[in-house]
Protein backbone atom coordinates (compact mmCIF):
# COMPACT_ATOMS: atom_id res chain seq x y z
CA UNK A 1 0.00 0.00 0.00
CA UNK A 2 1.41 3.21 -0.99
CA UNK A 3 2.10 5.62 1.84
CA UNK A 4 -0.35 8.44 -0.46
CA UNK A 5 -2.92 5.73 -0.18
CA UNK A 6 -2.38 5.24 3.62
CA UNK A 7 -2.79 9.10 4.04
CA UNK A 8 -6.00 9.24 1.96
CA UNK A 9 -7.34 6.49 3.73
CA UNK A 10 -6.46 8.10 7.26
CA UNK A 11 -7.38 11.40 6.68
CA UNK A 12 -11.06 9.45 5.26
CA UNK A 13 -11.12 7.39 8.52
CA UNK A 14 -10.14 10.56 10.93
CA UNK A 15 -12.91 12.10 9.27
CA UNK A 16 -15.34 9.02 10.23
CA UNK A 17 -14.18 8.83 13.98
CA UNK A 18 -14.93 12.12 14.50
CA UNK A 19 -18.71 11.55 13.34
CA UNK A 20 -19.01 8.29 15.02
CA UNK A 21 -19.48 6.36 11.78
CA UNK A 22 -17.74 3.52 9.84
CA UNK A 23 -15.25 4.05 6.63
CA UNK A 24 -16.59 2.68 3.59
CA UNK A 25 -14.79 -0.69 3.30
CA UNK A 26 -13.53 1.07 -0.01
CA UNK A 27 -10.36 -0.93 -0.17
CA UNK A 28 -9.95 -4.60 1.05
CA UNK A 29 -10.30 -4.82 4.70
CA UNK A 30 -6.88 -5.54 6.89
CA UNK A 31 -6.51 -9.26 8.04
CA UNK A 32 -4.97 -10.23 11.78
CA UNK A 33 -2.33 -12.80 11.49
CA UNK A 34 -2.86 -14.67 14.48
CA UNK A 35 -0.34 -17.12 13.76
CA UNK A 36 2.71 -15.02 12.80
CA UNK A 37 6.24 -16.87 12.87
CA UNK A 38 8.54 -16.37 15.98
CA UNK A 39 12.12 -16.36 13.80
CA UNK A 40 14.86 -18.22 15.28
CA UNK A 41 16.83 -15.53 17.84
CA UNK A 42 19.99 -16.24 20.03
CA UNK A 43 18.14 -16.98 24.05
CA UNK A 44 20.42 -14.78 26.42
CA UNK A 45 22.55 -16.88 28.73
CA UNK A 46 20.06 -14.83 31.58
CA UNK A 47 17.14 -16.53 30.35
CA UNK A 48 17.93 -19.66 30.25
CA UNK A 49 19.18 -19.31 33.97
CA UNK A 50 15.62 -17.69 34.94
CA UNK A 51 12.46 -18.23 32.99
CA UNK A 52 11.11 -14.89 34.20
CA UNK A 53 14.20 -13.24 33.03
CA UNK A 54 13.22 -13.95 29.24
CA UNK A 55 11.62 -12.24 26.57
CA UNK A 56 8.40 -13.05 25.23
CA UNK A 57 9.96 -14.36 22.30
CA UNK A 58 12.37 -16.35 23.78
CA UNK A 59 10.52 -17.91 25.75
CA UNK A 60 8.65 -19.06 22.56
CA UNK A 61 11.93 -20.42 21.77
CA UNK A 62 12.63 -22.23 24.72
CA UNK A 63 9.19 -24.12 24.68
CA UNK A 64 10.16 -24.69 20.92
CA UNK A 65 13.20 -26.40 21.71
CA UNK A 66 11.41 -28.47 24.92
CA UNK A 67 13.00 -26.49 27.25
CA UNK A 68 10.48 -24.46 29.18
CA UNK A 69 7.26 -25.46 30.00
CA UNK A 70 4.09 -23.32 30.35
CA UNK A 71 4.06 -23.96 33.70
CA UNK A 72 7.02 -23.44 34.45
CA UNK A 73 6.82 -20.05 32.76
CA UNK A 74 3.57 -19.38 34.66
CA UNK A 75 4.76 -20.74 38.28
CA UNK A 76 7.68 -18.42 38.33
CA UNK A 77 5.82 -15.29 37.54
CA UNK A 78 3.09 -16.08 40.03
CA UNK A 79 6.24 -16.68 42.94
CA UNK A 80 7.26 -13.61 42.23
CA UNK A 81 4.03 -11.92 42.40
CA UNK A 82 3.80 -13.62 45.70
CA UNK A 83 6.90 -12.36 46.92
CA UNK A 84 7.12 -9.18 45.52
CA UNK A 85 3.60 -7.46 44.32
CA UNK A 86 2.61 -6.27 47.78
CA UNK A 87 5.32 -4.16 47.41
CA UNK A 88 5.08 -3.48 43.50
CA UNK A 89 1.11 -3.20 43.76
CA UNK A 90 1.18 -3.74 39.48
CA UNK A 91 -2.01 -6.12 39.96
CA UNK A 92 -5.69 -5.13 40.26
CA UNK A 93 -6.52 -9.11 40.08
CA UNK A 94 -4.23 -11.78 39.95
CA UNK A 95 -6.13 -15.01 38.78
CA UNK A 96 -3.11 -17.53 39.57
CA UNK A 97 -5.55 -20.85 39.91
CA UNK A 98 -7.19 -20.53 36.10
CA UNK A 99 -3.76 -19.40 34.98
CA UNK A 100 -1.72 -22.55 36.11
CA UNK A 101 -4.51 -24.68 34.96
CA UNK A 102 -4.73 -23.10 31.60
CA UNK A 103 -1.02 -23.65 31.78
CA UNK A 104 -1.12 -27.26 32.41
CA UNK A 105 -3.47 -27.49 29.71
CA UNK A 106 -1.07 -25.66 27.06
CA UNK A 107 1.68 -28.37 27.94
CA UNK A 108 -0.54 -31.26 27.44
CA UNK A 109 -1.14 -30.05 23.68
CA UNK A 110 -4.78 -28.85 24.57
CA UNK A 111 -6.05 -25.43 23.88
CA UNK A 112 -5.50 -22.41 21.18
CA UNK A 113 -1.97 -23.63 19.58
CA UNK A 114 -1.11 -19.97 17.97
CA UNK A 115 1.90 -18.38 18.46
CA UNK A 116 1.59 -17.03 21.95
CA UNK A 117 0.48 -20.41 22.85
CA UNK A 118 1.86 -20.83 27.22
CA UNK A 119 2.51 -17.32 27.19
CA UNK A 120 1.68 -15.45 30.76
CA UNK A 121 0.17 -11.86 30.05
CA UNK A 122 -0.78 -9.44 31.92
CA UNK A 123 -4.54 -6.98 30.81
CA UNK A 124 -5.08 -3.47 31.48
CA UNK A 125 -8.02 -3.32 34.24
CA UNK A 126 -10.12 -1.59 31.59
CA UNK A 127 -10.09 -4.40 29.14
CA UNK A 128 -13.33 -6.48 29.68
CA UNK A 129 -12.33 -10.07 30.72
CA UNK A 130 -14.98 -13.06 30.90
CA UNK A 131 -15.50 -13.91 34.28
CA UNK A 132 -12.73 -11.93 35.89
CA UNK A 133 -13.60 -8.54 37.74
CA UNK A 134 -12.90 -5.20 35.55
CA UNK A 135 -13.02 -2.35 37.91
CA UNK A 136 -10.76 0.31 35.82
CA UNK A 137 -9.85 1.08 39.16
CA UNK A 138 -12.90 3.44 40.21
CA UNK A 139 -16.03 2.75 42.36
CA UNK A 140 -18.39 2.88 39.61
CA UNK A 141 -17.12 -0.57 38.08
CA UNK A 142 -16.36 -1.58 41.64
CA UNK A 143 -18.40 -4.99 41.30
CA UNK A 144 -18.26 -4.98 37.04
CA UNK A 145 -17.82 -8.72 36.23
CA UNK A 146 -18.04 -8.38 32.27
CA UNK A 147 -19.23 -12.15 30.48
CA UNK A 148 -17.48 -11.56 27.61
CA UNK A 149 -13.85 -10.88 26.45
CA UNK A 150 -12.67 -7.53 24.71
CA UNK A 151 -11.72 -8.32 20.72
CA UNK A 152 -8.20 -7.82 21.60
CA UNK A 153 -7.69 -9.96 24.71
CA UNK A 154 -10.30 -12.92 23.15
CA UNK A 155 -7.73 -12.59 19.97
CA UNK A 156 -4.24 -12.71 22.63
CA UNK A 157 -6.68 -15.98 24.12
CA UNK A 158 -7.21 -17.43 20.69
CA UNK A 159 -3.60 -16.85 20.23
CA UNK A 160 -2.58 -19.30 23.16
CA UNK A 161 -1.98 -16.36 25.68
CA UNK A 162 -2.27 -16.94 29.39
CA UNK A 163 -4.24 -14.04 31.40
CA UNK A 164 -2.30 -14.04 35.12
CA UNK A 165 -4.63 -11.20 36.37
CA UNK A 166 -5.26 -7.53 35.52
CA UNK A 167 -3.06 -4.27 35.82
CA UNK A 168 -3.69 -2.02 38.27
CA UNK A 169 -4.36 1.59 36.41
CA UNK A 170 -4.74 5.14 37.07
CA UNK A 171 -8.46 5.57 38.22
CA UNK A 172 -10.70 5.87 35.24
CA UNK A 173 -7.56 5.43 32.80
CA UNK A 174 -6.56 9.27 33.72
CA UNK A 175 -3.62 9.41 35.91
CA UNK A 176 -0.69 7.09 37.43
CA UNK A 177 -2.70 4.40 39.59
CA UNK A 178 -3.67 5.25 42.68
CA UNK A 179 -6.77 4.78 45.12
CA UNK A 180 -9.55 6.54 43.92
CA UNK A 181 -8.99 8.84 46.72
CA UNK A 182 -5.68 9.48 45.46
CA UNK A 183 -2.96 7.42 47.66
CA UNK A 184 0.00 5.86 45.14
CA UNK A 185 -0.49 2.26 44.66
CA UNK A 186 1.73 1.32 41.80
CA UNK A 187 5.24 1.99 41.74
CA UNK A 188 8.39 2.33 39.55
CA UNK A 189 9.53 -0.98 39.30
CA UNK A 190 12.97 0.48 39.24
CA UNK A 191 12.43 2.27 42.24
CA UNK A 192 10.39 0.34 44.79
CA UNK A 193 11.89 2.08 47.70
CA UNK A 194 10.32 5.53 46.80
CA UNK A 195 7.18 5.51 45.37
CA UNK A 196 6.83 9.70 44.35
CA UNK A 197 8.93 8.34 41.15
CA UNK A 198 7.09 8.26 38.66
CA UNK A 199 5.78 4.59 37.10
CA UNK A 200 4.28 6.57 34.21
CA UNK A 201 0.63 6.36 33.91
CA UNK A 202 -2.26 5.23 33.09
CA UNK A 203 -0.41 2.02 32.28
CA UNK A 204 1.11 1.77 35.35
CA UNK A 205 0.28 -1.66 36.17
CA UNK A 206 0.81 -3.18 32.94
CA UNK A 207 4.26 -1.35 32.50
CA UNK A 208 5.48 -2.97 36.29
CA UNK A 209 4.23 -6.06 35.58
CA UNK A 210 6.58 -6.72 32.78
CA UNK A 211 9.67 -4.27 33.97
CA UNK A 212 9.31 -6.34 37.33
CA UNK A 213 9.49 -9.71 35.55
CA UNK A 214 5.59 -10.96 36.68
CA UNK A 215 4.44 -11.12 33.39
CA UNK A 216 6.05 -11.80 29.54
CA UNK A 217 4.39 -8.67 28.02
CA UNK A 218 1.39 -6.58 29.05
CA UNK A 219 -1.43 -4.85 27.24
CA UNK A 220 -2.46 -1.04 27.88
CA UNK A 221 -4.28 1.89 26.36
CA UNK A 222 -3.09 4.99 25.21
CA UNK A 223 -5.05 8.64 24.99
CA UNK A 224 -2.63 10.96 26.53
CA UNK A 225 0.58 9.18 26.59
CA UNK A 226 -0.54 6.05 29.08
CA UNK A 227 1.47 3.57 26.27
CA UNK A 228 5.05 5.13 25.80
CA UNK A 229 5.22 6.89 29.15
CA UNK A 230 4.95 4.04 31.61
CA UNK A 231 7.09 2.42 28.63
CA UNK A 232 9.99 4.70 29.08
CA UNK A 233 9.91 5.13 33.13
CA UNK A 234 10.18 1.72 32.84
CA UNK A 235 12.93 0.71 30.51
CA UNK A 236 10.24 -0.94 28.07
CA UNK A 237 9.15 -0.97 24.65
CA UNK A 238 6.00 0.34 23.95
CA UNK A 239 4.17 0.69 20.75
CA UNK A 240 1.01 2.58 20.26
CA UNK A 241 -0.62 1.86 16.66
CA UNK A 242 -2.45 4.12 14.24
CA UNK A 243 -6.01 4.88 15.60
CA UNK A 244 -8.17 1.50 14.18
CA UNK A 245 -5.41 -0.30 14.03
CA UNK A 246 -6.36 -2.57 16.87
CA UNK A 247 -10.28 -2.74 18.45
CA UNK A 248 -11.37 -0.83 21.33
CA UNK A 249 -14.67 -3.24 21.30
CA UNK A 250 -14.83 -3.93 25.11
CA UNK A 251 -12.58 -1.52 26.93
CA UNK A 252 -14.07 1.06 29.01
CA UNK A 253 -13.54 4.30 27.23
CA UNK A 254 -11.91 7.37 28.00
CA UNK A 255 -12.05 9.06 24.53
CA UNK A 256 -13.99 7.95 21.22
CA UNK A 257 -11.63 9.99 18.93
CA UNK A 258 -8.41 9.00 20.77
CA UNK A 259 -8.67 5.36 22.57
CA UNK A 260 -5.96 3.03 21.51
CA UNK A 261 -5.04 -0.35 22.16
CA UNK A 262 -1.49 -1.98 22.60
CA UNK A 263 1.38 -3.57 24.04
CA UNK A 264 3.86 -3.00 26.93
CA UNK A 265 7.00 -5.59 25.81
CA UNK A 266 10.24 -5.55 26.64
CA UNK A 267 11.86 -5.08 22.94
CA UNK A 268 10.73 -4.32 19.88
CA UNK A 269 10.17 -8.16 18.66
CA UNK A 270 8.30 -8.81 21.45
CA UNK A 271 6.13 -5.80 21.15
CA UNK A 272 5.36 -6.79 17.47
CA UNK A 273 4.44 -10.30 18.25
CA UNK A 274 1.72 -8.61 20.57
CA UNK A 275 0.42 -6.22 17.90
CA UNK A 276 0.34 -8.62 15.14
CA UNK A 277 -1.78 -11.00 17.32
CA UNK A 278 -3.75 -7.70 18.68
CA UNK A 279 -4.42 -6.05 15.44
CA UNK A 280 -6.97 -6.02 12.27
CA UNK A 281 -10.42 -5.48 11.25
CA UNK A 282 -13.69 -5.97 14.10
CA UNK A 283 -17.16 -5.31 12.94
CA UNK A 284 -17.81 -4.52 16.50
CA UNK A 285 -15.63 -1.21 16.09
CA UNK A 286 -16.18 1.08 12.99
CA UNK A 287 -13.21 2.21 13.17
CA UNK A 288 -10.85 -0.78 12.41
CA UNK A 289 -12.78 -1.26 9.13
CA UNK A 290 -11.88 -0.63 5.56
CA UNK A 291 -7.85 0.00 6.66
CA UNK A 292 -4.63 -1.22 5.19
CA UNK A 293 -3.74 -4.44 5.51
CA UNK A 294 -1.66 -4.86 8.51
CA UNK A 295 2.17 -5.65 7.77
CA UNK A 296 4.91 -7.94 8.84
CA UNK A 297 5.87 -6.48 11.97
CA UNK A 298 7.25 -9.59 13.24
CA UNK A 299 9.78 -9.48 9.68
CA UNK A 300 10.17 -5.57 10.63
CA UNK A 301 11.03 -5.74 13.80
CA UNK A 302 14.06 -8.41 12.99
CA UNK A 303 17.21 -6.51 12.83
CA UNK A 304 18.67 -6.57 9.21
CA UNK A 305 22.28 -7.70 9.33
CA UNK A 306 24.68 -8.04 7.12
CA UNK A 307 27.00 -11.48 6.42
CA UNK A 308 29.53 -9.45 7.84
CA UNK A 309 27.23 -8.93 10.85
CA UNK A 310 27.08 -5.11 10.00
CA UNK A 311 23.40 -4.17 11.34
CA UNK A 312 21.70 -1.87 8.83
CA UNK A 313 18.01 -0.77 8.04
CA UNK A 314 15.97 -2.61 6.17
CA UNK A 315 14.71 0.48 4.42
CA UNK A 316 16.46 3.73 3.77
CA UNK A 317 14.70 5.87 6.55
CA UNK A 318 14.83 9.95 7.25
CA UNK A 319 14.75 10.46 11.06
CA UNK A 320 13.28 13.71 11.71
CA UNK A 321 14.81 15.65 14.49
CA UNK A 322 12.59 18.50 16.20
CA UNK A 323 14.51 21.79 17.14
CA UNK A 324 13.82 21.06 20.84
CA UNK A 325 14.78 17.75 20.76
CA UNK A 326 17.99 18.21 23.00
CA UNK A 327 16.50 20.59 25.74
CA UNK A 328 16.12 18.09 27.67
CA UNK A 329 18.32 14.83 28.73
CA UNK A 330 20.89 16.09 26.49
CA UNK A 331 23.35 13.69 27.09
CA UNK A 332 21.16 10.22 26.36
CA UNK A 333 19.43 12.11 23.87
CA UNK A 334 23.20 13.23 21.75
CA UNK A 335 24.41 9.59 22.30
CA UNK A 336 20.33 8.48 20.96
CA UNK A 337 21.36 10.62 17.75
CA UNK A 338 24.73 9.43 16.94
CA UNK A 339 23.92 5.54 17.18
CA UNK A 340 21.27 6.55 15.44
CA UNK A 341 23.18 8.01 12.84
CA UNK A 342 25.98 5.04 12.75
CA UNK A 343 23.56 2.61 11.38
CA UNK A 344 23.32 2.47 7.81
CA UNK A 345 20.55 3.54 6.16
CA UNK A 346 19.52 5.91 8.64
CA UNK A 347 19.30 9.89 7.64
CA UNK A 348 18.79 12.66 10.59
CA UNK A 349 16.79 15.40 9.25
CA UNK A 350 16.39 18.78 11.44
CA UNK A 351 12.69 19.37 11.88
CA UNK A 352 11.22 23.19 12.35
CA UNK A 353 7.37 23.00 14.17
CA UNK A 354 4.61 25.57 12.49
CA UNK A 355 4.69 28.73 14.23
CA UNK A 356 1.24 27.56 16.06
CA UNK A 357 2.82 24.39 17.02
CA UNK A 358 2.09 25.17 20.73
CA UNK A 359 -1.46 26.47 20.86
CA UNK A 360 -2.67 23.59 18.29
CA UNK A 361 -1.16 20.50 20.60
CA UNK A 362 -2.00 22.66 23.84
CA UNK A 363 -4.98 24.58 24.40
CA UNK A 364 -6.85 22.98 22.04
CA UNK A 365 -5.90 19.51 23.74
CA UNK A 366 -8.91 20.40 26.20
CA UNK A 367 -11.41 19.01 23.93
CA UNK A 368 -10.43 15.58 24.94
CA UNK A 369 -12.37 16.55 28.40
CA UNK A 370 -15.90 16.62 27.00
CA UNK A 371 -15.38 13.46 24.61
CA UNK A 372 -14.35 11.28 28.60
CA UNK A 373 -17.79 13.24 29.99
CA UNK A 374 -20.54 12.05 27.59
CA UNK A 375 -20.60 8.53 28.56
CA UNK A 376 -20.30 9.22 32.31
CA UNK A 377 -22.99 11.40 32.37
CA UNK A 378 -25.29 9.26 34.31
CA UNK A 379 -23.15 8.51 37.21
CA UNK A 380 -21.93 12.70 36.94
CA UNK A 381 -25.51 13.05 37.82
CA UNK A 382 -26.32 10.18 40.09
CA UNK A 383 -22.77 10.16 42.52
CA UNK A 384 -20.05 12.20 41.42
CA UNK A 385 -18.36 11.25 44.47
CA UNK A 386 -17.76 7.68 42.68
CA UNK A 387 -14.88 9.84 40.51
CA UNK A 388 -12.95 9.94 43.11
CA UNK A 389 -9.76 12.24 42.91
CA UNK A 390 -10.31 12.77 39.28
CA UNK A 391 -13.45 14.31 39.58
CA UNK A 392 -12.39 17.73 38.67
CA UNK A 393 -11.07 16.73 35.12
CA UNK A 394 -14.77 15.06 34.74
CA UNK A 395 -16.58 18.25 35.63
CA UNK A 396 -13.83 20.32 33.29
CA UNK A 397 -15.48 18.21 30.28
CA UNK A 398 -19.09 19.49 31.54
CA UNK A 399 -17.95 23.04 30.97
CA UNK A 400 -16.53 22.77 27.93
CA UNK A 401 -19.55 24.39 25.46
CA UNK A 402 -20.30 23.04 22.17
CA UNK A 403 -18.76 25.74 20.27
CA UNK A 404 -15.84 25.00 21.87
CA UNK A 405 -15.55 21.89 20.78
CA UNK A 406 -16.00 22.28 17.35
CA UNK A 407 -13.39 25.16 17.38
CA UNK A 408 -11.30 22.55 18.85
CA UNK A 409 -12.04 20.23 15.75
CA UNK A 410 -11.03 22.54 13.26
CA UNK A 411 -7.97 23.07 15.00
CA UNK A 412 -7.47 19.23 14.85
CA UNK A 413 -7.38 18.65 11.48
CA UNK A 414 -5.83 21.91 10.71
CA UNK A 415 -3.05 20.30 12.80
CA UNK A 416 -3.50 17.38 10.76
CA UNK A 417 -2.57 18.71 7.78
CA UNK A 418 0.46 20.35 9.31
CA UNK A 419 1.80 17.36 10.30
CA UNK A 420 1.03 15.37 7.26
CA UNK A 421 2.28 17.66 4.78
CA UNK A 422 4.50 19.57 6.36
CA UNK A 423 6.17 17.95 9.42
CA UNK A 424 6.15 14.32 8.34
CA UNK A 425 6.47 15.09 4.60
CA UNK A 426 10.66 15.82 5.34
CA UNK A 427 10.75 12.39 7.23
CA UNK A 428 9.45 9.16 7.74
CA UNK A 429 9.66 8.47 11.40
CA UNK A 430 9.57 11.79 14.22
CA UNK A 431 11.37 11.79 17.22
CA UNK A 432 9.20 13.42 19.94
CA UNK A 433 9.42 15.50 23.00
CA UNK A 434 6.26 14.26 23.85
CA UNK A 435 2.97 12.00 22.66
CA UNK A 436 0.22 14.57 22.84
CA UNK A 437 0.62 15.87 19.37
CA UNK A 438 0.31 12.12 17.92
CA UNK A 439 -2.73 11.17 20.15
CA UNK A 440 -4.52 13.98 19.15
CA UNK A 441 -4.16 12.81 15.49
CA UNK A 442 -4.30 9.15 16.47
CA UNK A 443 -0.72 8.11 14.40
CA UNK A 444 1.35 5.89 15.74
CA UNK A 445 4.31 5.96 17.96
CA UNK A 446 6.77 3.74 19.74
CA UNK A 447 9.00 3.75 22.89
CA UNK A 448 12.03 2.24 23.64
CA UNK A 449 14.82 3.06 26.54
CA UNK A 450 18.11 5.15 25.70
CA UNK A 451 19.61 5.09 28.82
CA UNK A 452 19.46 5.69 32.74
CA UNK A 453 19.35 9.50 34.65
CA UNK A 454 21.87 10.21 37.36
CA UNK A 455 19.06 8.98 40.03
CA UNK A 456 18.95 5.49 37.81
CA UNK A 457 15.95 5.96 37.05
CA UNK A 458 15.25 4.63 32.83
CA UNK A 459 14.73 6.97 30.07
CA UNK A 460 13.31 6.72 26.80
CA UNK A 461 12.63 8.21 23.79
CA UNK A 462 9.32 8.30 21.96
CA UNK A 463 9.48 7.79 17.82
CA UNK A 464 5.95 8.90 15.64
CA UNK A 465 5.54 7.35 12.24
CA UNK A 466 3.28 7.86 9.36
CA UNK A 467 -0.37 6.56 9.19
CA UNK A 468 -0.60 2.51 9.29
CA UNK A 469 3.23 2.33 9.61
CA UNK A 470 4.11 0.44 12.44
CA UNK A 471 6.00 -1.81 11.01
CA UNK A 472 8.79 1.49 9.88
CA UNK A 473 8.70 2.43 13.93
CA UNK A 474 9.67 -1.26 14.58
CA UNK A 475 12.35 -1.46 12.00
CA UNK A 476 13.92 1.83 13.81
CA UNK A 477 13.56 0.37 16.97
CA UNK A 478 14.98 -3.25 16.59
CA UNK A 479 17.66 -1.94 14.58
CA UNK A 480 18.28 0.50 17.43
CA UNK A 481 18.29 -2.17 19.81
CA UNK A 482 20.18 -4.69 17.93
CA UNK A 483 23.75 -2.68 18.86
CA UNK A 484 22.46 -0.84 22.05
CA UNK A 485 21.51 -3.41 25.43
CA UNK A 486 19.34 -1.02 27.49
CA UNK A 487 16.74 -2.98 26.51
CA UNK A 488 17.83 -5.85 28.43
CA UNK A 489 18.69 -4.18 31.67
CA UNK A 490 16.35 -5.35 34.41
CA UNK A 491 15.39 -3.92 38.38
CA UNK A 492 16.92 -5.17 40.83
CA UNK A 493 13.83 -7.48 43.06
CA UNK A 494 12.78 -5.11 46.48
CA UNK A 495 14.84 -6.30 49.57
CA UNK A 496 11.79 -8.07 50.77
CA UNK A 497 8.26 -7.40 49.75
CA UNK A 498 7.19 -6.29 53.49
CA UNK A 499 9.69 -4.14 54.69
CA UNK A 500 8.74 -1.40 52.28
CA UNK A 501 5.24 -1.44 53.07
CA UNK A 502 5.98 -0.25 56.65
CA UNK A 503 3.14 1.31 57.83
CA UNK A 504 0.67 -0.01 54.86
CA UNK A 505 1.13 2.47 52.26
CA UNK A 506 0.86 5.54 54.97
CA UNK A 507 3.87 6.63 53.57
CA UNK A 508 3.59 6.56 49.65
CA UNK A 509 2.20 10.25 48.64
CA UNK A 510 -1.22 11.10 47.33
CA UNK A 511 -2.24 12.96 44.52
CA UNK A 512 -4.35 15.98 44.96
CA UNK A 513 -7.51 16.22 42.42
CA UNK A 514 -6.22 19.24 41.18
CA UNK A 515 -2.49 17.12 40.37
CA UNK A 516 -4.86 14.48 39.28
CA UNK A 517 -6.71 17.27 37.01
CA UNK A 518 -3.13 18.37 35.74
CA UNK A 519 -1.70 15.20 35.03
CA UNK A 520 -4.80 13.72 33.54
CA UNK A 521 -4.76 11.45 29.90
Amino acid sequence: MSRSLNRRVFLASSAAVASGVALPMAIPASASTSSPHVPDIDVRQAALDDPAEATLAEAVILMRRGKLTSTTLTEAYLDRIERYDATYQAYAEVTGDAALMAARKSDRGQGARGVLRGIPLCIKDNYFTQGIPTRCNSLIFEDFVPDQDATAVARLKAAGGIVLGKGQMGPLATTRATKPNGAVTTVNAWTPQDPSVDPGGSSTGPACSVAARMAASSIGTQTGGSIVLPSNQQNLTGLKPTMGRVSIHGVIPLSFTRDHAGPLARDAMDAALMLQVMAGPDPRDPRTLGLPAVPDLVRAATPAVSRGGAVGMRRATRIGVPSDFLAAQKTLRTALLDQLDAIPGVTLVDITYPDDWTLLTGTFNAARLAERTEPFRHWLRADPTKFGVSLLSWLQGLMLSGDEWITAQRAKNHLLREVLDGVMDRCDVLLQTGPVPFDILGLPEIAFPIGFDADGVPVGAILGGQPYEEDRLLEVAAAYQAVTDWHTRRPADPTTARSLLKSEGSERPRLSAEAAAAASS
